[in-house]
This record gives C-alpha cells, sequence and structure tokens, in this order.
C-alpha cells in the first residue's frame, strides 16, 4: 500500500509522524497520475447528449441483435453525459434528491472529469481514500491534521466510496442491456421488471401437473468461484480488454470488512453506552421509516442475501446472472430433451406450449389416463433453484446427478448433495416463503353427448395450492421480538414506537399492513396470513399503550381506543381534555384505525391469469419498437391492406388536406368524384386563408 506501516483490522498503527490528506494526495498524483486541476477539457462542452438517451439507444441495440458480441464499450466509458448521469443516480442515493444537470457546479464537474479521464487511463485504483477524484457531498472537506484514530477508521470503513460507486454506476448503466437481452425468461431474481410476485405467479400457471421437485442453494458456487473463471463469463459477450481490465482489479481487490468478533464487540459497547439521540445534518438523509425496516426483515432466504464480489458493489447481483446464466442454458436444453409426450393424456399431448388448456383455472390438472407425458419445468430466483418433474422418481435422480456434473465440469466446484433437495409435493415445498402444495378435487364435468344429450359425470384432478407459510411468519415476528413462542405465540408490546404518538404510531403499522397484504396477494390463505398480522400489530400495540398510559390490561386500551384503536386514549383518560378542539383547529394529526381488524376487511386472493410467455412492460415496448424500425414490417403491413382493400388513415388525412389546399374544399375525395361527375354542388368554405389557418391550428 502507499502508507507503510498501516495495518487493518484494529491492530496498532507503527507511524510515528502523520502528515495532512493534501501530503498524501500530492504523492498520490505523483505516482498513479495528473491532478484534477491538470485537465485541460471544458466539462459543460462535453456534456452534448441526455444519458437517459444514450442508455436507450444501447437497450435498443442490444435488443435487436441480442446475440451480438460488444468488442468496444470503452466509447461508452467515454461519453460524459453517462458520467454525469451516474452522478445524479449517487447522489439521489446519498441526499435523497435528485440533482437536475444545470445545478451541478462547475467544480463537481470538473472532479467528475478527472474521474473519468483516470479510469480511461488506467490510472484509477479501486478503494482508494486517502485521495479521492470526487468526494460525497455529505463528506466534509479536510483542511487540517487528522489524528491516529481518525485516519484509521476512514482507512478502516467497509462501505464504498462514492468514486467507487459512480464507477459502479457507469459500468451498470453500459453492461445491463447487453446482457438482459441474452438472460433467460426462467430467471428473476436482480432484473428489470421483474421480483418474486411474478415468480410465485409463474408457478402457479406453469407447474401445475408435477409431483417431484428438486430445490437447491447454489450459492456456494457464487461464494467459491474463481476471478478469472467469472471474467471467462463476461468474455463470451464483452470483448472489450480495457472494461474487463476495471472489472477484475475491482473483483480482485478485497473490500475490507469486520470480522464476527469485532460485530459482536461493536453491539456490546453500543450496549454499555446506551441509545443516544442521533441529530442528522444538514443535508443529511432521514433514514427510513420503522414500517419499512419491519417489512424488510420479513424478507425470505432466498431475497435476503446479496451477492457481493469485493468492489464490484451494484455490479455484483449482474455478475451473478451472468455466472448462473450458464446454467440456464443448460436447463433449457434440458427441458426439451426430457419431454416426452403421451397420446392419451389429457393434456401436453404434441408439444411443452399445450399447458396453457385454460388460462382461467390453469392449475388444475385432470388425473384420468394411465400413460401419463413426462414434462420439466425450471425457475430461478438468485442462487435458489426449483425444477418440476412430471415423471418417476428415478428421472428426479437422474436430474439430480446431471445437475452435479454440470456444475461440476462447467464451474469446477463440486456441490453438496445435502444443498439439492428432492420433494414430493404431498409434503409441500417451500419456496419464497410461499407452500406449493396441490389438493384433489372432483369437480362435475359437463359434455354434449351423442344425439345431443348433455352429459354430467364426476372427474377427479388436482389442483395446485400456493399459499403463506404461517410458521415462517412466526419465526420472523419473534426474530423482530414482536410474539414469544412458536405454537401459541403471545404478541409482545411494540418497544420501538414507545416514545411516539398514538397517531404517528398507527399509521406506521397501517404501511406495514397494507405492505403485508401486498406481498401475500398471490397466496391461497392470503386472509388468515394477513388476519394473524393484523392480530399480532393490533395486540402488540394495545400492549404498547397499556404500558404508556398505566393501563392495566389490553382490554382496558380496547374499551377505551375501540377494537381498531382509532379513539384517542389520552382525551379519554383525561391526559388531554382539549384533544377535540386541537383536532378541530388543525393542530394535531387525526388518529387512523389499525387496518384489517375484521375479516371481511382483508382482500382475497388475487387469482388473475399470467400469461404463459409473460414478458415484462419495458421488453415488450422494446420488441414493438425495434419492429417499427423495421423497413420489411411495413412493406408486409402495407400488402395486407391493400390485400384486404382497406384504407390508411394517414391516406385519407393527407387527401383531405390535399383537397382543402388547392381547391379550398373540405369533403371526401369518394364524394367529390361522384359530386363533380353529377354536376352538382359543393360546399365552398368562406374563404382559403379561413380554411389554411383551421388546418394549422388542427394539426400544429
Amino acid at each position: 500500500m502507499m502508507l507503510r506501516g498501516v495495518r487493518h483490522h484494529g491492530r496498532r498503527l507503527s507511524l510515528h509522524s502523520w502528515r495532512t490528506i493534501t501530503t498524501l494526495s500530492d504523492y498520490h498524483h505523483h505516482h498513479h497520475g495528473p491532478p484534477p486541476s491538470q485537465t485541460n477539457e471544458d466539462p459543460y462542452s462535453l456534456m452534448k447528449e441526455d444519458g437517459v438517451h444514450i442508455c436507450s439507444q444501447l437497450w435498443v441495440s442490444s435488443f435487436s441483435n441480442p446475440r451480438k458480441t460488444y468488442a468496444n464499450l470503452t466509447g461508452f466509458l467515454r461519453k460524459f453525459d453517462l458520467w454525469v448521469l451516474a452522478y445524479q443516480r449517487c447522489y439521489a442515493d446519498e441526499m435523497g434528491l435528485f440533482p437536475p444537470r444545470n445545478s451541478i457546479h462547475y467544480a463537481v464537474l470538473r472532479d467528475l472529469l478527472s474521474l473519468r479521464d483516470a479510469v480511461l487511463h488506467s490510472q484509477y485504483s479501486w478503494g482508494m481514500r486517502t485521495h479521492q477524484y470526487i468526494r460525497s457531498p455529505r463528506e466534509k472537506p479536510i483542511s487540517r491534521l487528522i489524528s491516529k484514530r481518525k485516519l484509521r477508521l476512514m482507512l478502516e470503513q467497509c462501505t464504498p466510496t462514492f468514486q467507487d460507486r459512480i464507477l459502479q454506476e457507469v459500468l451498470l448503466m453500459v453492461l445491463e442491456p447487453v446482457f438482459e437481452s441474452r438472460f433467460s425468461r426462467r430467471s428473476f431474481a436482480f432484473r428489470p421488471g421483474r421480483n418474486a410476485h411474478t415468480v410465485i405467479r409463474t408457478i402457479r400457471s406453469n407447474f401445475a401437473g408435477y409431483l417431484w421437485f428438486l430445490k437447491a442453494d447454489l450459492g456456494c458456487i457464487l461464494e467459491r468461484l474463481d476471478v478469472d473463471s467469472l471474467v471467462g463469463f463476461l468474455e463470451n459477450t464483452v470483448k472489450d480488454r480495457k472494461v474487463l481490465a476495471i472489472i477484475k482489479a475491482g473483483i480482485r481487490k478485497p473490500a475490507l470488512a469486520g470480522t464476527e468478533e469485532e460485530e459482536e464487540q461493536k453491539k456490546k459497547r453500543k450496549k454499555r453506552g446506551g441509545r443516544k439521540k442521533k441529530k442528522l445534518d444538514e443535508n443529511e438523509r432521514k433514514p427510513d421509516p420503522y414500517w419499512l425496516r419491519t417489512f424488510f426483515a420479513f424478507a425470505p432466504e432466498e431475497a435476503a442475501k446479496v451477492p457481493s464480489w469485493g468492489h464490484a458493489g451494484v455490479l455484483s447481483p449482474l455478475l451473478a446472472n451472468v455466472c448462473l446464466h450458464e446454467l440456464d442454458v443448460w436447463m433449457e436444453d434440458q427441458i426439451i430433451r426430457f419431454f416426452r409426450p403421451s397420446r392419451s393424456d389429457s393434456i401436453w399431448k404434441n408439444s411443452t406450449a399445450d399447458g396453457s388448456h385454460n388460462p382461467s383455472w390453469p392449475e388444475f390438472v385432470p388425473t384420468s389416463g394411465q400413460e401419463k407425458t413426462r414434462k420439466m419445468d425450471y425457475i430461478r430466483y438468485g442462487s435458489h433453484i426449483l425444477i418440476g418433474i412430471r415423471g418417476p422418481r428415478e428421472d428426479v435422480t437422474e436430474m439430480k446427478r446431471k445437475l452435479v456434473e454440470f456444475c461440476e465440469n462447467k464451474y469446477g466446484l463440486k456441490i453438496d448433495n445435502s444443498s439439492i433437495l428432492i420433494e414430493h409435493i404431498t409434503r409441500g415445498i417451500q419456496y419464497l416463503d410461499h407452500i406449493i402444495c396441490r389438493r384433489v378435487i372432483y369437480p362435475t364435468l359437463r359434455y354434449t353427448g351423442t344425439g345431443g344429450k348433455i352429459v354430467s359425470e364426476k372427474g377427479v384432478g388436482t389442483l395446485l395450492s400456493v399459499t403463506a407459510s404461517l410458521q415462517q411468519c412466526i419465526r420472523q415476528f419473534r426474530r423482530l421480538e414482536l410474539v414469544k413462542g412458536d405454537r401459541d405465540p403471545e404478541p409482545l408490546p411494540c418497544t420501538p414506537m414507545l416514545y411516539a404518538s398514538q397517531a404517528h404510531t398507527n399509521s406506521q403499522m397501517n404501511k406495514f399492513l397494507e405492505t403485508m397484504a401486498e406481498w401475500y396477494r398471490y397466496a391461497d390463505n392470503r386472509k388468515k396470513v394477513v388476519g394473524f398480522c393484523a392480530y399480532i400489530i393490533r395486540s402488540s400495540l394495545a400492549k404498547l399503550y397499556a404500558a404508556r398510559y398505566r393501563l392495566r390490561s389490553r382490554a382496558k386500551v380496547y374499551k377505551l381506543a375501540s377494537r381498531d384503536l382509532s379513539r384517542s386514549i389520552k382525551e379519554t383518560t383525561g391526559a388531554a381534555p382539549e384533544y377535540s378542539d386541537l383536532l378541530r383547529m388543525g393542530l394535531l394529526d387525526a388518529i387512523d384505525g389499525v387496518q384489517f381488524s375484521r375479516m371481511s376487511m382483508i382482500p382475497s386472493c388475487d387469482y388473475t391469469p399470467f400469461p404463459p410467455n409473460w414478458i415484462p412492460d419495458h421488453e415488450r415496448l422494446l420488441h414493438e419498437y425495434i419492429k417499427l424500425q423495421d423497413p420489411k414490417f411495413f412493406c408486409e403491413l402495407s400488402r395486407s391492406i391493400k390485400r384486404e382493400g382497406l384504407s390508411l388513415p394517414q391516406d385519407d388525412m393527407s387527401m383531405l388536406v390535399w383537397d382543402l389546399k388547392s381547391k379550398g374544399i373540405l369533403g371526401d375525395r369518394s364524394t367529390l368524384k361522384s359530386s363533380n361527375q353529377s354536376n352538382e354542388s359543393v360546399r365552398q368554405l368562406p374563404t382559403f386563408s379561413e380554411s389554411n389557418s383551421s388546418v394549422s391550428s388542427l394539426y400544429g
């Protein structure tokens, strides 16, 4: 490192004298490149285009030719507008406000230009804290000597620097459209337009009829994968050596992270010292509200862990999808090979697309018939995969063996058998905190037989059921210290909201309950789970109010504040007799009752049919835009219109405007022809100038 004698992870420093940060900056410039003030280009002259327009062009280009390899992505790194857009996004994440381009100071643009030049000339070093080309807007400039302790804390910070985050954003804006056009439709994590809800709806629509499931966690591949192997996966699409060198340097250089012992010591120090009220700076972003932090704690296991490599930061999830994309391609080939249709089966007779037999009820699969079609489907959310197989258990065992063999050959890592589970539909499969199971139903089948008779028969079928895991919900509440116990959970008071007002507390918990109701939107037992969450929250708040206002039980709280806690307890207890007057004058906030206090208020499960070949809205818009840019599409459209004998609206409008300007006549072309042939008078406009002005007002 540049500073000799500096040791990390809490060891003693051996330097006897310290210089100022400006001296260290001069040393860094002497060895690593020119200082920012030596840049001769004017930043304003480089701001020629909009960064969003550049990104849009890259998205259209990549989706027009998904198999294209990119040998020159450095040209996008030279575009200063992309760096300005990356700075705006990082500034918004840091300060909570997206700054306009014309409000960025000239000095900041100069520093941003220096950062761009350092990256292009291979003079940039990831994680450099002693000298930064551009600093965070929240960071105050250092103009005097600092102590050993402050310098050590600065060097041992685990958070990425502001300039690292800007470079990560630029690389993400350049690489994301390149790989998004190649990714499989069966991967859903860390991708725009896709989330856990699309996974659940896809399972409900496409996984009906499967008896055996393979559930695996391939996180060990992302943790132990070699850097050269990861860069090799990138080289299949990106051939630009400079971009690959920047990413490789960021992955190879490890980010500082505290050990578990140090984290435990920090927690003990916080407990000893007690909690102090933190004062926010003038431009500091406010922390997330309590309801949002509580909901984030409910994140399922599949979505809680985000992959991270070195200093890659926000680029790490994209790199994880690039790495596991090879598995997606291999699985799509295995799905086609595994498919064996059966003519005696009621569905999936010819191809894998026959499963959409009833879009309004896709979960129902008839069980009649001896022979069954062998079919397989696959879905991936991050490093967690789920494979549904319709066939005997021997096929599942063989598929597991092939999966282990593929990962060993492709990634050079052997997967532990305990991380790949074989489960049957009757026992239930937990995925994204939802349980996939089935119910046997006996519907009445009515059809018209010979002679026009209506025949009614009792049929047998299985209905795929996707329910929310109530036990997992209880575990999350217990981890948040809102309940105690497992089988018979007892609510605990919500102590983090002890010093908040009743109106603010109810408002926070209502937002949490609304978010939970939206999270369990596609669960069959949505009413039951959301009702349980509402009971826990309402009881927890009742115990909190009983402790705050010195009431003995929850029953007294419900008696004073009603069932939904919408009545002010201060007014009923005499603590604030003027509450109604203050509320009438608008000096106090109205108290909203806790939602979902009755089962009838909870919305039911959303059974909206999910299209079998669903794609996000932005991808559908891109495909339509690319189609409109193709001249062949317009030629074929024109031929079909002429073949059908139709007329374009543009032709009618153009003839109308032509007749209006040339003859001063407002009418249809066919009407004008018939009127000229029969020597009938046509309706004239008052003057040509008036008609011209009216047309210009319509189209201009």
